[in-house]
């Protein structure tokens, strides 16, 4: 039976910050076991650990998306970011909550696609007559990693999301629609998937929401297979080739395997690449005493280190690359919303406007139901 939890739900977050980390533990295990299946809590990779053990389910973002449209409790507390919540808001039934810990918690990649921005640049493609209005010449792509805005603007013209984990399957799936994909917002994953498919990198352009017709020539525009938006990841972005380099003349026989919102460069030097969840497959698959050097968050590499004794596993950058606003979400903000939950009081509610989430569900089910 579990102890009764004291909390008083007008107690503000500010009471619980100052908190050290470990005495939130025991707060957060009462607190679930009151809450029993009413509330799940779901996990990203990239989360820290002294938060990631309280979750009902880890995952990338693809397994979290099917996950959350899966959850049966009433409660769905999301330890990610922003878009990540949202996603699982568009899916989740008309009963449940979708809670974001802190509301900080966002992500850079998704910031750097605006929807505004997004609509100028299809408007340019309807101007050139490389598209219309509703899709038909360009299929637009959006990563995961995207606001819901940006997710129903892609759905509503016949486009799709797509994870990590399914990206080559999504843009098959894409040029079976129309002979051009716009790519948004990760430059990397889309041209390192494209380049993998056999796209040659000068027919793929990097469209700058920044510049006039972003920086590109309608010859340029017309010529190109993929279109793809300027953005990045923070963290992917810091490996360099030259990390790659350095670690192969320290560690004789060590594999390099990294993610793909990798620098194209990069990837090329990589022994692999995946998804979140195909690089944990790689290093648990992998016989006792080999050796790798991961290009991704930090938290994981390390996670995968402790769970992987028999094996040596290393981060590809010895500086460490840290997902700063996944570590927003700390052992204090979870209690903080787990225990104003045993006081019915929801709080940092994720709420999708349903004219939005019709369509970016519309461009959702179209991700879940290509199989990467």
């Amino acid at each position: 039976m579990a102890t009764a939890v004291s909390t008083n739900a007008t107690c503000s977050l500010d009471n619980y910050l100052v908190l050290p980390d470990h005495t939130c533990d025991e707060r957060i295990r009462s607190a679930r076991a009151i809450l029993g299946e009413q509330c799940v809590v779901l996990g990203h990779h990239y989360q820290r650990d002294e938060v990631i053990q309280f979750s009902d389910h880890q995952g990338d973002s693809f397994r979290l998306s099917e996950l959350a449209s899966q959850a049966r409790g009433q409660y769905i507390v999301f330890c990610g970011v922003h878009f990540m919540a949202e996603s699982a808001d568009v899916l989740a039934r008309p009963e449940q909550t979708v809670i974001l810990p802190d509301l900080n918690a966002g992500c850079s990649m998704a910031d750097m696609a605006e929807i505004s921005q997004v609509e100028d640049a299809w408007a340019t493609f309807v101007r050139l007559e490389l598209t219309t209005e509703h899709g038909r010449g360009i299929t637009p792509l959006t990563y995961m990693n995207s606001a819901a805005n940006i997710k129903a603007f892609v759905g509503e013209r016949g486009g799709a999301v797509c994870t990590s984990s399914n990206c080559h399957t999504a843009m098959n799936w894409a040029f079976g629609r129309n002979e051009k994909i716009f790519f948004l917002p990760d430059q990397h994953l889309g041209r390192n998937t494209g380049y993998a498919m056999g796209i040659p990198l000068n027919e793929m352009v990097v469209w700058d929401p920044y510049q006039l017709q972003g920086g590109l020539t309608a010859q340029q525009l017309k010529a190109a297979r993929v279109i793809l938006w300027k953005g990045h990841c923070s963290v992917h972005q810091r490996f360099l080739p030259e990390h790659v380099d350095r670690v192969r003349e320290r560690y004789q026989g060590i594999q390099v395997i990294v993610h793909p919102e990798c620098r194209w460069e990069v990837c090329q030097k990589a022994d692999d690449t995946g998804s979140t969840d195909k690089l944990r497959r790689l290093v648990a698959q992998a016989e006792p005493g080999a050796k790798f050097a991961i290009g991704t968050e930090i938290h994981l590499v390390n996670r995968l280190a402790k769970e992987h004794p028999d094996k040596t596993v290393i981060t590809l950058d010895d500086s460490g690359c840290l997902c700063t606003t996944m570590y927003r979400i700390s052992p204090q903000h979870l209690a903080w919303t787990l225990e104003n939950l045993v006081d019915g009081n929801v709080v940092n509610p994720i709420k999708v406007r349903p004219a939005v989430k019709h369509w970016a569900k519309v461009a959702l089910d179209r991700m879940l139901e290509l199989k990467g």
